[in-house]
Formats: C-alpha cells, sequence, structure tokens
C-alpha cells in the first residue's frame, strides 16, 4: 500500500516559446509555437507523483494574482492535498521563460516570486505527520529546505532531495539524508567532480556517502542514471526515445522515483520505473502536462 508523500517546493507559470536554435547573446530570432504551461519544480514532481497513483500533501506557496489562482485550480484537479499552501498578498506568482530548440533541449530562466516567501514558520508541525517520505528541491529559500529536512529527519521521515538549481549546501543538510538526486552538472556543483567516467561516478558517489548521504543516485540523461550505497553500486540505462521537450524530465524521473519507493519498490526497481516516466515525459511538450499517467506505464 502507498505511503503518504510530502513535497515541499516551487510552483510557477512557464511561458515556453519554441524555436529552431538557440538566440545568441544580443540576437533576435523568430519563435514558433508559444505555451503557458503551470510549472516550477516542486509543482511538477507533485503532480508527476499524483498522476502515478501516490497520495501526495503538496506544500507551496503562490501570489494573489491569476497565476496563482490558476495554479491552485490546477492542484485540486491533480488530486494533491493542498490544505498547508498559502498565498503571498504582495508578491506575485513564480514565473520562467523557456525557449525549447527543435532539439529538445531547453534554456530557461526563473522569477521565483511567491517561492521565495515560503518561511520556515510556514511550515507547522501538522504538515509533517502521517507522511512515510519527503521530496525538495532548491527553488525555495535555503533556510527553508534546511529547516524541513531536519524536521523530517526528526520525524524518520525518508527525505529525498532533488539539489535544483545546484548550490553549495551545508553539511548539516547532507548529513543524514535518506537520498540525493543531482544531475551531471550538479554533481560536479556540489562535489567538484565532473561525473564524465565510470571512475569519476564512483568518486563523486563516494564523496556524497562520505558526507553522510545513505544514498546516491546521480541523473545521466540518455545515459540512464548511476545509483550507489555502501552496499550496492550499479548504473541502470535509459529507455531510448525521440525527444520533444526536456524540460521536466527530471522532475518527472524524481516524482516517480518516490512513488516507486512509498509503493514498497527497491532502489533498482524504482530507477527503472522512473526512467520510463521520464522517457515519456520528454516525447512531450510542457511540464506537468507532460507527466504520464501510471495507465500509460503498465
Amino acid at each position: 500500500m502507498s505511503q503518504k508523500i510530502l513535497v515541499i517546493g516551487s510552483s510557477n507559470t512557464d511561458m515556453v516559446v519554441k524555436t529552431v536554435d538557440f538566440p545568441l547573446p544580443g540576437q533576435t530570432v523568430l519563435g514558433g509555437k508559444f505555451l503557458m504551461n503551470p510549472g516550477g519544480k516542486g509543482a511538477n514532481q507533485a503532480v508527476a507523483a499524483s498522476r502515478l497513483g501516490a497520495n501526495v500533501r503538496f506544500v507551496t506557496r503562490v501570489g494573489d494574482d491569476i497565476f496563482g489562482q490558476q495554479a491552485l485550480e490546477g492542484f485540486r484537479k491533480e488530486n494533491l492535498d493542498i490544505e498547508f499552501t498559502g498565498i503571498a498578498k504582495e508578491i506575485a506568482s513564480g514565473v520562467a521563460l523557456i525557449t525549447v530548440a527543435e532539439s529538445g533541449e531547453n534554456q530557461i530562466v526563473v522569477a521565483s516570486g511567491a517561492n521565495m516567501d515560503l518561511k520556515p514558520e510556514n511550515l507547522s508541525d501538522t504538515i509533517f505527520q502521517d507522511t512515510a517520505f519527503a521530496l525538495l528541491q532548491l527553488e525555495i529559500p535555503i533556510e527553508t529546505v534546511q529547516y524541513a529536512i531536519q524536521k523530517c529527519k526528526d520525524l524518520d521521515i525518508k527525505v529525498i532531495l532533488n539539489p535544483a538549481p545546484a548550490t553549495k549546501l551545508d553539511e548539516s543538510i547532507l548529513n543524514g539524508l535518506y537520498l540525493i538526486t543531482p544531475n551531471e552538472t550538479e554533481t560536479e556543483i556540489l562535489t567538484g567532480i565532473r561525473p564524465d567516467s565510470p571512475a569519476n561516478l564512483l568518486e563523486a558517489g563516494h564523496t556524497f556517502l562520505k558526507r553522510g548521504v545513505q544514498n546516491v543516485l546521480i541523473t545521466l540523461g540518455k545515459e540512464g542514471v548511476f545509483f550507489m550505497n555502501h552496499n550496492l553500486t550499479e548504473t541502470i540505462p535509459a529507455q531510448v526515445v525521440q525527444a520533444v521537450d526536456t524540460t521536466a524530465a527530471g522532475d518527472v524521473f524524481n516524482g516517480a522515483l518516490i512513488t516507486a519507493l512509498a509503493n514498497g519498490k527497491d532502489f533498482i526497481e524504482a530507477c527503472h520505473f522512473a526512467n520510463k516516466a521520464a522517457a515519456l515525459a520528454v516525447t512531450r511538450m510542457g511540464a506537468q502536462s507532460s507527466a504520464p499517467y501510471i495507465h500509460e506505464l503498465n
């Protein structure tokens, strides 16, 4: 039986333009299709988990504007528990400006808005009740992330940290962390090691373990994922697909991963499940809109 998942993180509205190639600095290019979609790493991961059958409590903060209203309406439609999501009266909702090239790669600029108003004092003890797993990212204030992680550790809630966008992290955040899920760029920022070879992947994994992380999962894009703990080291291959838009691939992966773990799957089974979900997501445009439903993975 699936255990309740707590996701604490960001909510944004994504404004997406498709183009053949990215513009160079100072250059204007004529783009193609324009899309406006719900996004934000926290919201993307919460929605992905919910669509895959998880029981999700999502805690975020939105502005008192049309974007915030649309976000809340969307969360309800996705069956998220948003009882503890707050509204910032004088701060705009978060937005992201996204350019998607013909290759499927993307460039993203985020205006955080109300996400940076999610403070530790907004996280009451009740939020953490009845949850077995928690998932966090770094698009909210770092002091809020630190507070939430420590609270989870105190309550024996298994914490997964997706350290994106990457920044240097205090040792107190990493020590005792159940699982960290950086991509290659984030791994290099956090460890100083570029994970571009099997030897470097091992070295980066050992670096995380030495800092107190219990389990390490480094996502490698089309190469799959590298998993490591004190008992196991394994690379799980990705599924081969034609990518259309990679915007929320990592978010769908994390949402699927925590869903599988909450359902009692082991790490390798969970990685296979998450790879399958992420592979399907990159064949579609958008962030939350690209997240698959559980019936699509059966």
